[in-house]
């Protein structure tokens, strides 16, 4: 695949030619979730321009892993070396044959470093004891350094409090596609002719995962590609979630714990609530957790409206772990065409609806650029009350909000998302819901802004006698703005 075929990127790439054409050396890390595209953005921008190009190997030894490292400076610098003894030796290779050459630039990427930080291997001192000697003082030298291993990466490299303490001079973190991006991906490479409805339903399966995306097949329709990678006999995708949350965060993460605590419950849990849930203490260990599930798209962070940060919530939105952990985690594989006979019985009403809510949440900047509030400060939350009974005796149903957007404006804007596959049809008795549903905010958080209904939906707001209570509209075809 050509560099010019890239999807999206665009500011990533733009970065990485900034820092190559820097005049002092440079470590570059790059991490985010596996099978993002970390790898191929590096292979495919830069192409012939690498100077020396290795990736670690899954659970291989030092041993394994110094041969790899041996063969492949032979094979790139036509060399002929041993395998050295220890990755002390291994770098003092490296720098000799980079020294050898007289390269204005010499780009070197080291793939999946925490694959090589095997045990006892002493290989981040190495690679640190390299560094600080030789590769801080070659300004020609410009080293990108990539990772599956989310906790290692943050904590040994990028956060290390040993001697490579502020040694990175600037770390990229690569998330998921937007739909757009998808969009373009899924024309341009895999050349498929969907509709953007159909582009949506791939996305609440998959989310914006190249390397999911990639495995779509052209002949199939979307619901037979979904039987095809969770369903069938030997399906490819249906043993992913257990190497994804292991190779990601360890063996021994409470990671994979919280995650599928949160798939319980939908709209979220508290830190305290997530404490009882999966029976931990809330501790550093908790809290490390937890932030590299937010930093990496597998966890959302929000507040309730008007709580601050006493009313924090966690909520998974990783597209493709709750979609596994909804269907596929204990089906028992009879049914090889699980989902096709699943959209025909009209079974996934909930499950569309709950997934549109968080494809919404991912395109907010699409939303506030609809709505001309792109410059606006503002805040993107929940909000929810129970029944009560007021100061005067007035009696209020309890209320949910799908996502309450805080405006520095003086405005609020009370959204309902919905998925439909038509125009969605405001009724009398929902038009009374809402009413109510505004009432009850105000009376609750006493706020003096201004509010406005919002209604984010697939293909927009019948008119009716009933739609003229919706200030302003989001239909799916605006997620897909730049």
């Amino acid at each position: 695949m050509e560099k010019n075929m890239i999807v999206g990127r665009k500011q990533e790439r733009a970065l990485m030619e900034e820092l190559v054409s820097s005049g002092k050396s440079e470590l570059i890390a790059i991490y985010g979730r596996r099978r993002v595209g970390k790898t191929f953005l590096v292979k495919q921008h830069f192409a012939d321009r690498l100077t020396f190009c290795f990736s670690g190997t899954y659970q291989a030894s030092r041993a394994v892993q110094l041969t790899l490292f041996a063969k492949e400076l032979n094979t790139q610098f036509n060399m002929n070396v041993a395998v050295p003894k220890d990755w002390f030796s291994a770098f003092d290779l490296l720098r000799d044959a980079l020294e050898s050459r007289n390269d204005e630039k010499i780009i070197v990427f080291i793939d999946e470093l925490p694959w090589l930080d095997t045990p006892k291997s002493n290989f981040i001192q190495a690679f640190s004891f390299f560094w600080n000697t030789w590769g801080s003082t070659s300004s020609s030298l410009k080293l990108f350094v990539c990772g599956s291993a989310t906790t290692w990466m943050l904590d040994k490299l990028i956060g290390d409090k040993g001697g490579l303490y502020g040694r990175v001079t600037r770390q990229i973190y690569l998330s998921p596609f937007n739909l757009l991006e998808t969009e373009q991906f899924l024309t341009e490479i895999k050349q498929l002719s969907w509709n953007r409805m159909q582009i949506l339903n791939v996305y609440m399966v998959l989310g914006g995962i190249p390397y999911y995306l990639n495995m779509l097949e052209r002949k199939l329709s979307f619901e037979a590609n979904i039987d095809l990678l969770f369903f069938s006999k030997g399906a490819p995708l249906r043993v992913e979630f257990d190497f994804l949350y292991r190779s990601l965060f360890g063996e021994k993460s409470m990671a994979k714990q919280v995650v599928l605590a949160l798939s319980d419950k939908l709209k979220g849990l508290s830190r305290e609530e997530l404490c009882v849930k999966i029976n931990v203490k809330q501790n550093g260990n908790l809290t490390e957790c937890l932030d590299n599930l937010v930093r990496c798209d597998f966890l959302r962070v929000y507040n309730s409206f008007g709580k601050g940060v006493k009313g924090q919530m966690f909520q998974l939105c990783d597209m493709f772990s709750l979609f596994y952990l909804r269907f596929v985690e204990n089906n028992n594989g009879q049914d090889e065409h699980f989902w096709t006979n699943s959209s025909k019985n009209g079974s996934l009403s909930a499950w569309n609806g709950y997934a549109f809510e968080q494809v919404a949440l991912i395109h907010l900047p699409q939303i506030k650029k609809k709505l001309g509030i792109s410059g606006v400060l503002s805040n993107s939350c929940s909000w929810a009350t129970k029944p009560f009974v007021d100061k005067d005796g007035g009696a209020w149903n309890g209320a949910q909000i799908d996502m309450v957007i805080d405006r520095n404006d003086m405005f609020v804007n009370l959204c309902e998302v919905k998925f439909s596959k038509d125009e969605y049809v405001i009724t009398k008795e929902y038009d009374k819901l809402l009413r109510e549903r505004m009432g009850c905010f105000q009376q609750v958080t006493k706020t003096r802004k201004s509010i406005l209904n919002t209604f984010i939906t697939t293909y927009g707001v019948k008119r009716n006698n009933y739609s003229y209570i919706v200030d302003s509209e989001i239909v799916l075809d605006d997620f897909f703005e730049h």
